[in-house]
């Protein structure tokens, strides 16, 4: 599963670079002062999967370190 939510971050980072291009071409080089909403979704929606996934990430080692702590045993 690590390695499916690695993929998963590294293509919404990709989806993510996407929206964020979209927004500054709709913003500066078609000098729209207030873009259509679907351009600002563009890059908020893959904003947050990559929080998530991140974050995921993040906690992987700790949850490792801790679960490496706990007795093996059962109830002790």
């Amino acid at each position: 599963m690590n390695t499916w939510i690695r993929q998963v971050h590294r293509w919404v980072c990709i989806a993510f670079t996407a929206g964020v291009t979209a927004n500054i071409v709709a913003i500066f080089v078609l000098k729209q002062a207030k873009p259509n909403l679907w351009v600002g979704l563009s890059a908020l929606l893959p904003l947050i999967l990559l929080l998530l996934t991140g974050l995921y990430m993040f906690v992987l080692p700790y949850a490792a370190r801790w679960r490496a702590q706990r007795p093996a045993g059962g109830s002790e």
